[in-house]
């Protein structure tokens, strides 16, 4: 049966460029006659009463990554070679001429020689995975189970423990989910889960780092001269964010100020009261430091659900507003019929007249309304994202991380509607709708980039790196940003909108 694999120009540029990305010289529009070319090349070597193995062996693939032309002079040379009446051991050597030791590491580097089997699966991977996706979008739930199957039996035959196996191995279970319906939300086996994966990717690399020490940089500077300040933490969590900051407020010039935080979370599944012991470690490391601090903890599953007035903001302090990987969470919501979540908390927090809020999002694109638009998308992004943390060798964090980032993979893919809250957007989109709400950018600074620079040196790995965009940070992974860090200013409302809860 034919797939018409794309059915617009912008998909099949978007699936180009992805095909590009991961290195292979081929086009969408390629890849069904690859495909058949991949399986007469099986059955010729099957049914082959010839020992091929030497051939095989002795077969040097110069750029297996232009796997067109690879499939069809593979063809080319088995269709000749078969028929010839001697052994293949017999054959002139068809390896390359040896290379000038000088060029040799280069050479290694450069070049990837795989075997026809790893080749072939990672093709047809890549194949079936958009061809599902494509099923799926024109509701050909049949065909797009069909391809589970296979895709699962390719993956036998693939390393899974890095590289596209692995990636793949989580976007075929995200596919499986959607298309059987089978626990759309990925079980959670202990009450704080969450929270545990969160902390080990926070330490297996430099992500949440960046977001944090960024951050904190901004929210510094906004605060100097201020002698009572206010934190309002979207996401509180295990409070990783905030040692650092408290610590370089006991060592400003002239004195701390007296800082308030507020950190906004789930309710504790249990009678527990966790935002209150976080506040409270976080209360003895003030203390510690000599710095004056009160904590408020707000209990509550969606930010839609925060009301103002529960934050306590009083006219007398500097409020900074804090948002690390939470305000593409509101996108899917309403709130009420004529306003959307986002539109709401955007809402309130300007009339609170912030001096600074800081909002670190995933640079990426997972709110598209088109199906294969999200998944060609993700699939690329997450790519890079697992490529970067293979990059990282802290255990048993990374593990723990790649559990974070596969629920991140099973939400965009296999959920839809108000059950979909990973919508990723880019900077971009995010400086528009900002804008829009009233207000302005600021500066991150040099302070800012010279921090983030530095947090890279604790990671041994080459291959991140650090770009500023018209004020903002983002961090990446070679020249992909992955995630990006912003300040913002309200503009100021009239007064009498102005909303403070002075005693």
């Amino acid at each position: 049966m034919d797939i018409d694999l794309v059915s617009s120009p912008s998909k099949t540029k978007d699936i180009d460029g992805l095909l590009a990305d991961v290195g292979y010289k081929v086009r969408s529009s390629e890849l069904h006659q690859v495909a058949h070319n991949i399986e007469r090349l099986e059955n010729a070597i099957v049914n082959s009463s010839s020992d091929i193995s030497q051939f095989a062996s002795d077969t040097v693939h110069y750029d297996p990554s232009d796997i067109g032309n690879w499939v069809d002079n593979l063809l080319t040379e088995f269709d000749h070679t078969v028929s010839l009446p001697y052994d293949f051991s017999e054959l002139p050597d068809l390896a390359a001429p040896p290379l000038p030791p000088s060029q040799d590491q280069h050479y290694l580097h450069q070049l990837k020689v795989v075997t026809t089997v790893e080749e072939d699966s990672a093709i047809k991977l890549v194949h079936m995975l958009m061809t599902c996706a494509d099923s799926l979008q024109r509701g050909n739930l049949p065909l797009a189970g069909s391809l589970i199957e296979g895709m699962q039996g390719l993956l036998a035959e693939m390393n899974t423990n890095c590289g596209i196996g692995k990636v793949a191995g989580y976007f075929i279970d995200a596919l499986n989910r959607r298309i059987f319906g089978i626990n759309n939300v990925i079980s959670v086996s202990l009450p704080n889960e969450n929270d545990i994966l969160y902390h080990h990717y926070y330490e297996a690399c430099p992500y949440l780092k960046f977001a944090h020490f960024t951050a904190n940089q901004a929210i510094l500077e906004a605060f100097n001269g201020h002698d009572c300040v206010h934190v309002i933490d979207f996401n509180l969590m295990h409070g990783l964010q905030w040692p650092a900051l408290i610590q370089a407020l006991a060592l400003r010039p002239g004195g701390p100020p007296f800082l308030r935080l507020t950190g906004i979370g789930p309710p504790s599944p249990d009678e527990r009261d966790n935002l209150r012991e976080i506040g409270l470690r976080l209360a003895e490391l003030a203390r510690s430091v000599n710095v004056r601090f009160a904590f408020r903890g707000v209990a509550a599953w969606r930010l839609e659900d925060v009301k103002p007035w529960m934050l306590q903001v009083s006219s007398k302090e500097v409020v900074a507003v804090n948002s690390i990987l939470q305000l593409h969470r509101l996108l899917g919501s309403e709130s009420e019929p004529v306003s959307s979540g986002i539109e709401m908390v955007l809402g309130w927090i300007r009339s609170l007249n912030p001096k600074i809020m800081t909002v670190v999002e995933q640079e990426a694109n997972h709110n598209e309304d088109g199906f294969m638009e999200r998944f060609t998308e993700a699939l690329h992004y997450y790519s890079t994202v697992f490529d970067s943390l293979e990059a990282c060798s802290v255990e048993p964090d990374k593990a723990m991380a790649e559990m974070f980032l596969q629920r991140e993979i099973c939400n965009v893919v296999c959920c839809e509607g108000s059950a979909r809250v990973e919508r990723h957007e880019p900077l971009v989109k995010w400086r528009e709708r900002l804008g829009k709400a009233g207000f302005r950018p600021l500066h991150l600074g040099s302070n800012a980039f010279k921090q983030a620079s530095m947090l890279l040196t604790l990671f041994s790995a080459e291959g991140y790196c650090v770009e500023e965009n018209q004020g903002s940070l983002s961090l990446g992974w070679h020249s992909r940003p992955l995630i990006a860090a912003s300040a913002w200013q309200a503009v100021p409302l009239p007064e009498a909108e102005t909303l403070r809860f002075d005693h």
